[in-house]
């Protein structure tokens, strides 16, 4: 394909290929050059122009396809264009020539098509160049179409349209005589003519006046005859049209008002597109004339035309063009019939909702709202003055009432509609007295027709939805309304299903409804059902809403039914009949009404029933089943009388008994067959009888069929009902004679949970689909012969009839086979035999072969179970060779269409195709269908089918891949235009093979580029097509392509071509885009972002656009996906642009300055800072968009936080104000911190909306600010943070949340806000805190108060979720002021005796909600002090999240009260904490003693936080484990607790044990050195019990003798440490875990394991140290809690752990820190050998013989291990001699190798010797028996080496420190010695001192050591010689030289002193008494 990338076409390369790669050769260069010409030079054009024409005319002449003769057209005028115009006339000419040919040859066509677009595309390109020739060229084409078939046709209207294009006014002069040629064809029988002539008269009106002028009425006439008989583009493109024309109709300069355009669309509306005799004769008759096409097109029509008028026109005519659509509705000829009034309505309804709901902002919607409010109150006034009595000035007729009836269904649902999507922003509208909407709408609730009452009903539970605030009002008003009016049928009826909607709504509301209102309901309706035998005029009406309460209760939930279901049980039981026997006594009594009524109140009791199955499953128990399966008995009894009965009292009671067999249905669908076997019979006579009796309505297929039909097959249909906008209306076409459904069809739908307004079947329908899902479930329970024989009869009754009747029963028996196939499939249970397999098989081969395309799907997939179902090779292969034969013989389309899909389906379920020789047939045989052009519709089933095989064959298609490309594109290049159902298979099946190919296309093969060249040829015909399915196929293919080979995919054409189609008026076109634009957005986001410039407000504007528009919930999701992942990769480096248009979509409201509308109240105690003042309402510019919806702007704030999580993971400077403003200036970089001022006030803004969602997502922003932000400090003003500076926006945001009518879950959130506020410590003064904790303190107080008091607006746990998220913020607050000190702990202590007691309160609750299920009965009966006993489900998640903050602040609380028991007042709870309100009750029975109170609270606290760390599940709970272990930390500080842990053996070991699997599964440091802290604690504890044991044992009895004294600790008398019970062994394996986790050598198994363990350096972090040392502190204190004998057993351990991270630490195999690591082990060390364990009678020897042991091991370590720390082994040496008894050093050869060892060391280097000295200064004071053997030893050795310094004078700091430390060691030595022999050692000393002195000479020129050395010793000697003066005189006496020495000096050191003193002096004069700073900086 290179080679086809030339300026000129390749000739030679060309006429080389084969004629299919040719087509495929031209379309490529005709691509390239349409890209080349414009970037050519004009004289390279010029200079080829003669050739490249000529080459571009022999493509036009060589029979070119649809895609190829559009490009070839392009391409012809670019070469005029670009180059020489000249000649153009010669080419028009020409084409004009080819067109005016008599050929009519099929081989011809393309030619005369091709030379038809060339035409237009000049004509359009080249304009008045071509102007001479104009006349002439239209009159040809107009001639030519007279005689042209329809791809002409089409062609000639396209070509004309561009002309019209090209010529602009100039084509004045021939415009009627297109709008003639156009007019016939917009009637055209082919749908594409139709959409031609329309693009073609949608041009021709820019000029043409006269269309929407004098030939207005004419044209919309024509316009309504062309929707007859229309497909959807036919709608779309005539709608567009039309509303085009009509617009352009109400210019001012036009004349015309609304009213008459309005008339015009009146006119086709009510008597549609006929003339005016047929129209006459219809009325005549008495039959309507107006097809339901023409109503759906008429009411796109009116969508266009207010769309294109604006939203601003809307607003302002609203209340006149809504006047008019109520005349469509309330016009007799509109509801002349039930089915056309429900037609019309929805019309109407999807006008206001496609114009209100997507052109206006919020506040024009609320005016909108109060505009249909006032409509609804004057049709109300209408009705009431008509059925008042004698008021004869209004003269209203009945038939106004009955007209009224519509109008007000369409408003009602409207309003609702808007209430619901305003959402807490139209609360406002409520409040407006003078329009009193809710009066209004509840006086609707009084209409005498059923559909406006529910309508009203409807409307109601969309302002509950919108505002739940209101749900418990209105429940309460029309409870007390029914109460008051059970005497009028229409208020019980009103009220009733208003109560049913209401309850209905609670289902989208998460803050639900109070439990109070199921009693009231279930009250309500028993009053209902017992009453309503007592008046016949409203028996009707009190038993439908009878039963309709508790058949919406049931939608609350089990919590709430289970307290009514023996209420509702008993009400069933007296609906049914006792017995089946009494059935029949039954039909003997009674008259027509008294069994309409009976029949009414069975299948309302029916429907209960079925409300109860579906929403409360958990309460079907056996014994409930057991209780209901008589009364179904009956019902199914009383079936088989409803014929007799109806015969008996004709049609009155034939609707009750249609909806008794619906419910009856119902209701057995949903249980298991099992339980009604005996039933059966009866049930399915029944059941074939609605299936193919006489009497049966025929049921939609659109209703019935889809669901059972596999869902890419539904593609063949055309675009589905939910791939469009106009869904709402377009099902009007499909819902067969009904018109589609309403709500009065069912009323008791009326509380399903939906957003949209449900539209139920008519009953008869319904009846039908209900029997066939039943029929699905029962079949499978029967016996062989009895499926057989029903097979066989559903067979015969389709052989026997004809006609339609015999359409509908095929399409009802094979559905219902269809789903009994399904249903064998899910449950995976069989069929049967062959019996019941020849007449199954008969049945769907017949339904493949019926004329219904629908059926023939649903008969494939049937097949695709049946195969499934069976799972039998042979049935298998069988069935596919019989559809290959089929296929060879038949010759009709329906036949081979719908085997030509079972071949693609019978695989489906059989894990795809896996038969080589089975795939080859089947492409062989599809392939040679497809091809069939005689017929498209083959060709669309067999395309799909092969795109299916494609699926199911998986690698094992790669050897077809080839052939299939090249017929896939061969066929796209020839498949004409009108054939898009064509097209839209061929893009399928490109998408099955580019998804077959997968990743392969990333290949460098000649045959893969040319796959993947095919591929992108065949993306670009589809591009190119006018379908927007087919470009949407399209942008699938390219997206596939893009997931496996991304660098093949050019994004700098494909990017801008999907944002041309962003706002394509196609939905499928639409989601196509955001999906392809997801996925590219996802890899490459910011190419996208460059290759999207030419969109005003960027990609990510246009698409935050798109989501305020769309209401389709996929597309949506695809959009938001769309922006995060753009956002994750473009936000921080792009911050500025993002967080701007974040801000410019939140501000884009019709109130953009949000604060205006909430009220600031001014501060009382007029503090600096006014909140109100904070943001002042200026109002801004809205920026780009306008008028944005709230869920728009709450993911504006939503991806304010996502930006806000992302720069956390980024640079450092986001969150430094001092960092970002320095790299600001070197570097063009931006960070977040820059645009807090913009982030508050976002924040703000949101959190001050009158939407309660947005205000949640404010105050959630505002959250994460202040975390992210709170320690950012400010770099002007030192000691400060910078969001000091908001203080007041953060108390203005804030305070609209704590107002009274503020909902529970936005005063909760705002609450977690102020604690993170003042937590954060952002505010020091406690002034500027005291607005903020003001707001918590009335939250507290709202707390107290209790939820007896509030108002039950919502369900009881929203006031646990409220109270808990108070408590817990306060909890928060104390946690911060216990840790900060004393200034915020005052803010906190006036209130904490209350919180103490809600928190305990709290902590109780919580502690009964985590008892496991099998505990339940313990629960109170009335629940806790924060929940109820039905909300207890509801309760627990908030109970979650609050506990943990709660425990640890209630444990500093009991920290700080030290257990003692303070006056903590009254706490004022709602109910008094069960049992005992945490012994504080203040019942007599009841009161507990001091210590019973305080161990209730400690087992409370403790109790928790074991459950919670023994669960499995607090994996992801880090916080709350942290908080566990702090909690438990707090307690043990306190003397009491540990007193009672001490006491409490078992409780410490469980503790113990849970701390080690916490330590063990939790990698966090800060986790596991709390854990070790609290093991700390715990022994700690333990030791504490030991001593006071010990203690009391010794003073309680003196006179006792001593070897009866009992041992304390553990091990008793054996030294058994029993595991699991002891306290030690748990402590042992913790600590050892810990150690062996960061040091596996100490471990034997891991130090020689082949894993290399041992030698291995293990580096430690500092926090590792920390844990080891930790550890070693915990084992070193183990023996001091044991038995004198159970020491004995642990020591060894202790010592082995000790001396073994001794060793690591000495030998340097714990990297770096080994410093932080030694100070723990010597410390550790010192403590074991000083244990009172070491000294005990009983256990001194053998603590004697270890520690010898562990005294050898440590001096063996020292020889055996090389390059040992020699100080800290020493250190560790003198720590055992110097602490351990003399028993165990004094031993030989332990005593001689410390000697040696201490002998080696002095003759070792700094800093060796030095440690040295200093360790043998501590030696030689020791005790006597310790130091005497080492001053015998060492004291000759140290003299003498300091006898040496005199010749070897130090030279350094350290040598320095060496013969300093030698010289404190040998006056330690001296003072050791006894008084009569130290004067002898003195003599020695003083020697060696005088010794260290230099005379006067050398001192000035002595090494500053030296110096140093001199001054020390004369110090010294200074000091010793006075104390010893008498050997001291005698030395001086004997030695003069050293006296000389000495006095030298002294003297030189007096002169030295007497120096200092006079120049201090002379600078104290000197200096001045006043010292100026001048340093300022």
């Amino acid at each position: 394909m290179e080679q086809a990338h030339s300026l000129l076409l390749n000739e030679e390369a060309c006429n080389q290929l084969q004629e299919h790669q040719r087509a495929e050769f031209v379309f490529e260069w005709l691509r390239f050059l349409k890209k080349l010409l414009p970037a050519t030079d004009r004289a390279d054009v010029k200079q080829n122009q003669k050739r490249l024409v000529e080459q571009l005319t022999a493509v036009l002449t060589s029979s070119p396809g649809p895609p190829t003769r559009l490009l070839l057209a392009q391409c012809l005028a670019l070469v005029y264009r670009v180059g020489d115009s000249l000649t153009s006339s010669l080419t028009v000419d020409r084409c004009n020539d080819i067109i005016r040919s008599k050929d009519d040859s099929p081989s011809f066509l393309p030619t005369r098509l091709a030379a038809v677009a060339c035409l237009g595309v000049l004509y359009e390109q080249l304009g008045r160049l071509l102007i001479s020739s104009f006349k002439e060229t239209m009159a040809n084409l107009l001639k030519a179409m007279k005689s042209a078939e329809s791809q002409g046709r089409c062609e000639i209207m396209l070509c004309i349209e561009r002309i019209l294009k090209g010529l602009g006014v100039s084509a004045v002069s021939c415009h009627r005589d297109i709008y003639k040629a156009a007019r016939t064809c917009l009637t055209d029988r082919s749908m594409a003519v139709r959409c031609a002539a329309t693009k073609c008269l949608l041009e021709l009106q820019r000029e043409a006046v006269f269309l929407w002028s004098t030939e207005l009425e004419n044209v919309a006439t024509l316009c309504f005859r062309a929707f007859e008989g229309s497909n959807y583009d036919v709608r779309v493109a005539i709608s567009k049209l039309l509303g085009t024309l009509l617009a352009s109709a109400l210019e001012p300069r036009q004349r015309n008002s609304l009213e008459e355009v309005m008339e015009l669309l009146s006119s086709g509306f009510l008597r549609g597109g006929a003339g005016f005799l047929r129209a006459s004769g219809d009325m005549l008759k008495g039959t309507s004339s107006v097809s339901r096409d023409v109503r759906v097109g008429i009411t796109q029509t009116c969508v266009v035309f207010v769309s294109i008028l604006g939203g601003v026109w809307l607003e302002n005519h609203f209340s006149c063009l809504v006047s008019l659509l109520m005349v469509w509705v309330s016009h007799a000829r509109a509801t002349q019939y039930p089915a056309d009034a429900v037609s019309c309505r929805c019309c109407v309804s999807f006008i206001l909702r496609a114009t209100l709901g997507t052109l206006l902002g919020e506040k024009a919607q609320i005016a909108a709202a109060k505009e249909i409010c006032q409509l609804i109150s004057k049709q109300k006034r209408v009705v009431d003055a008509a059925l008042h009595e004698g008021n004869m000035e209004t003269r209203v007729s009945p038939a106004d009432v009955a007209a009224s009836q519509h109008v007000l269904v369409c408003a009602l649902l409207e309003l609702g509609s808007l209430l619901q999507d305003l959402s807490s922003t139209a609360a406002p509208l409520l409040q407006d007295t003078s329009i009193g909407m809710l009066d209004t709408v509840i006086s609707v609730l009084l209409h005498p027709s059923a559909s406006a009452r529910l309508a009203a009903a409807w409307c109601l539970r969309c302002v509950a939805v919108g505002m739940p605030a209101q749900g418990a009002v209105l429940l309460d008003r029309c409870a007390e309304r029914l109460n008051a009016l059970k005497s009028c049928p229409e208020a019980v009826a009103g009220y009733s299903a208003a109560i049913a909607a209401l309850l209905g709504a609670v289902q989208l509301c998460p803050l639900g409804v109070s439990h109070s209102k199921g009693k009231m309901v279930m009250t309500l309706a028993e009053d209902l059902l017992r009453s309503a035998t007592q008046n016949s005029r409203i028996s009707i009406q009190r038993t439908q809403g009878g039963w309709l309460l508790p058949s919406a209760l049931s939608t609350l939930g089990p919590t709430v039914m289970e307290h009514h279901l023996p209420r509702l049980l008993l009400l069933w039981k007296c609906a049914f009949p006792l017995s089946v026997k009494d059935v029949e006594n039954d039909l003997r009594r009674g008259d027509s009404f008294t069994w309409q009524v009976t029949l009414e109140g069975r299948a309302g009791a029916l429907c209960a029933m079925k409300s109860l199955v579906v929403h409360c499953k958990d309460l079907l128990t056996d014994d409930v089943i057991s209780r209901l399966l008589p009364l179904l008995s009956c019902a199914v009894a009383l079936l088989n009388q409803l014929p007799s009965l109806i015969k008996s009292y004709g049609n009155q009671i034939k609707n009750a008994a249609t909806v008794f067999r619906l419910r009856v249905y119902e209701i057995l669908t949903m249980l298991q067959p099992k339980r009604y076997e005996e039933s059966f019979g009866t049930v399915l006579k029944l059941l074939l009888n609605d299936l193919t009796g006489p009497e049966i309505t025929a049921c939609a297929e659109l209703n019935l069929l889809p669901s059972l039909c596999y869902s890419q097959d539904l593609a063949l249909l055309g675009p589905g009902l939910h791939d469009v906008d106009q869904h709402y209306i377009e099902e009007q076409l499909h819902g067969g004679g009904s018109g589609g459904g309403t709500l009065e069809y069912d009323p008791f739908i009326i509380f399903e949970k939906q957003q949209e307004v449900p539209t139920p079947l008519p009953p008869a329908s319904a009846l039908t689909a209900a029997a066939v899902q039943l029929f699905g479930v029962i079949f499978p329970h029967l016996g062989i012969q009895q499926k057989a024989q029903i097979l066989e009869q559903f067979c015969e009754f389709v052989r026997q009839l004809k006609g339609s009747r015999q359409q509908t029963v095929q399409i009802h028996v094979a559905a219902a086979f269809c789903c009994t196939l399904k249903y064998l499939a899910s449950s995976r249970r069989e069929l049967g035999s062959e019996e019941v397999q020849r007449p199954a098989l008969s049945l769907l081969l017949g339904a493949l072969e019926g004329s219904n395309p629908l059926l023939r799907c649903m008969a494939a997939e049937g097949l695709a179970r049946l195969v499934q179902v069976l799972n039998d090779p042979n049935f298998t292969v069988s069935i596919t060779l019989m559809s290959f034969d089929k296929l060879k013989t038949a010759r009709d389309a329906i036949t081979r269409t719908g085997h030509a899909l079972a071949l693609s389906a019978v695989y489906r379920y059989l894990s795809g195709i896996s038969s080589p020789q089975y795939l080859s047939a089947c492409v062989g045989v599809l392939f040679t269908l497809s091809q069939d052009s005689t017929s498209p519709e083959v060709q669309m089933w067999a395309l799909h089918a092969l795109s299916m095989v494609v699926d199911l064959a998986g690698p094992l298609y790669h050897s077809h891949l080839e052939a299939s490309f090249n017929l896939v594109l061969r066929l796209l290049l020839s498949t004409p235009h009108t054939h898009v159902e064509v097209q839209q298979s061929l893009g399928r099946c490109l998408n099955a093979l580019i998804t077959s190919m997968g990743p392969d296309l990333q290949g460098e093969g000649a045959g893969v580029c040319a796959v993947r060249t095919s591929c992108l040829v065949g993306c670009a015909v589809m591009q190119d097509s006018q379908d927007c399915l087919v470009q949407a196929q399209a942008i699938s293919c390219l997206q596939q392509l893009h997931m496996f080979a991304p660098r093949f995919v050019n994004l700098a054409s494909l990017v801008p071509s999907l944002c041309i189609n962003l706002c394509s008026s196609y939905l499928s076109l639409r989601r196509a885009v955001v999906a392809c634009l997801r996925q590219l957005a996802q890899r490459e986001a910011v190419e996208v972002s460059d290759h999207t410039v030419a969109l005003e407000v960027g990609l990510e504007g246009a698409l935050f656009s798109l989501l305020d528009r769309e209401s389709d919930p996929h597309l949506c999701q695809d959009i938001q996906e769309t922006l995060v992942h753009m956002m994750s990769s473009s936000a921080e480096s792009n911050l500025a642009h993002w967080l701007k248009l974040c801000k410019d979509v939140l501000s884009a409201s019709a109130d953009s300055a949000a604060a205006a509308g909430v009220e600031m109240q001014q501060e009382e105690d007029g503090d600096r800072y006014d909140d109100s003042s904070a943001f002042h309402a200026k109002s801004e510019s809205s920026g780009p968009f306008n008028n944005l919806r709230w869920s728009t702007r709450v993911f504006s704030m939503e991806c304010v936080c996502r930006i806000i999580a992302q720069c956390e993971n980024g640079d450092t400077a986001h969150f430094n104000m001092a960092l970002a403003q320095e790299q600001r200036l070197h570097e063009s970089a931006d960070f977040l911190v820059l645009h807090l001022a913009d982030l508050i006030r976002m924040a703000f803004m949101a959190a001050t909306d009158h939407s309660d969602q947005l205000r949640l997502a404010g105050l959630q922003t505002l959250l994460v600010i202040i975390r992210k932000f709170s320690n950012v400090p400010e770099p002007e003003f030192p000691g400060h943070v910078i969001l000091e500076q908001y203080q007041a926006n953060v108390g203005a945001a804030l305070r609209p949340a704590f107002h009274v009518d503020a909902p529970p879950n936005v005063t909760a959130k705002a609450c977690q806000v102020c604690s993170a506020w003042i937590a954060s410590g952002v505010i020091s003064d406690l002034r500027d805190l005291r607005r903020v904790h003001q707001l918590l303190a009335s939250s507290l107080a709202k707390v107290q108060v209790g939820r007896e008091v509030s108002n039950q607006l919502y369900n009881e746990s929203t006031f646990t979720m409220e109270t808990l998220a108070v408590l817990k913020a306060w909890a928060e607050v104390y946690i911060t002021a216990v840790q900060a000190g004393a200034g915020l702990l005052k803010l906190v202590q006036t209130d904490l005796a209350t919180l103490s007691r809600l928190w305990l309160a709290a902590l109780q609750d919580h502690a009964l909600l985590t008892l496991p299920s099998q505990y339940s009965s313990q629960l109170p009966s009335t629940g806790g002090s924060f929940y109820t006993a039905e909300t207890v489900e509801q309760a627990r998640p908030h109970y979650y999240s609050a506990w943990a903050t709660i425990l640890h602040a209630t444990a500093l609380w009991l920290n700080s009260t030290g257990f003692i028991m303070v006056d903590e007042g009254p706490a004022n709870l709602s109910r008094p904490v069960t049992p005992t309100s945490m012994g504080q009750s203040t019942s007599l029975s009841s009161v507990k003693s001091p210590e019973d109170v305080y161990t209730d609270r400690l087992h409370l606290n403790l109790g928790i936080s074991v459950e919670f760390l023994c669960s499995p599940h607090s994996g992801d709970q880090m916080e709350n484990i942290d908080s566990c272990l702090q909690a438990l930390q707090a307690l043990l500080e306190v003397p009491w607790p540990r007193l009672k842990m001490g006491n409490d053996q078992a409780l410490s070991v469980e503790l113990l044990s849970i701390l080690h699997r916490l330590i063990v599964t939790r990698e966090s440091p800060s986790i596991q050195l709390a854990v070790l802290e609290l093991v700390r604690q715990i022994v700690c504890a333990a030791q504490e019990h030991v001593k006071e044991k010990r203690h009391s044992a010794e003073v309680d009895d003196g006179a006792a003798e001593k070897e009866t004294v009992p041992e304390f600790g553990e091990g008793r008398d054996t030294g058994g440490l029993v595991p699991g019970k002891s306290l030690v062994f748990g402590a042992l394996e913790l600590c050892l875990c810990t150690l062996v986790r960061k040091l596996p050598q100490l471990s034997p198994k891991l130090a020689g394991s082949p894993t290399g363990w041992g030698g291995h350096i293990c580096s430690l972090s500092s926090t590792d140290c920390r844990l080891v040392t930790s550890a070693l502190a915990i084992l070193s204190e183990l023996p001091s809690i044991c038995s004198p004998e159970g020491s004995v057993s642990v020591l060894p351990t202790v010592l082995y752990l000790l001396l073994g991270v001794l060793r690591e630490a000495v030998k340097g195999s714990v990297g770096a820190e080994s410093g932080q690591l030694v100070p723990g082990i010597l410390q550790a060390l010192r403590t074991v050998l000083t244990s009172p364990m070491s000294r005990a009678e009983k256990s001194r020897g053998a603590w004697a013989e270890l520690l010898r042991c562990a005294l050898h091991t440590l001096l063996d370590s020292w020889h055996t291990e090389p390059g040992v720390d020699e100080v800290t082994m020493l250190t560790s040496l003198t720590i055992f001699v110097l602490y351990a008894s003399a028993e165990v050093t004094t031993v030989e050869p332990l005593q001689t190798c410390c000697i040696q060892t201490f002998r080696a060391s002095l003759e070792s280097k700094d800093p060796v010797l030095s440690r040295s000295y200093q360790l043998l200064v501590s030696l030689f004071q020791g005790p006597a028996p310790v130091a005497r053997p080492f001053i015998l030893a060492l004291g000759g050795c140290l003299v003498s080496q300091l006898q040496e310094v005199e010749k070897s004078r130090p030279q350094g700091p350290a040598e320095l420190q060496a013969v300093q430390d030698a010289v404190r060691a040998l006056e330690a030595l001296v003072f050791a010695a006894e008084e009569t022999h130290r004067p002898q050692l003195v003599a020695v000393l003083l020697p060696i001192l005088i010794s260290l002195l230099l005379d006067e000479n050398a001192l000035a020129s002595a090494p500053a050591a030296s110096r140093s050395l001199h001054e020390s010793a004369l110090g010294d000697l200074m000091r010793i010689g006075p104390q010893h003066s008498a050997v001291f005189k005698a030395l001086m006496a004997s030695a003069p030289h050293m006296k000389a020495r000495l006095e030298a000096a002294v003297k030189g050191n007096q002169e030295s002193m007497n120096t200092k003193a006079q120049t201090t002096r002379v600078n104290s004069k000197n200096t001045p008494s006043i010292q100026l700073k001048i340093n300022f900086l």
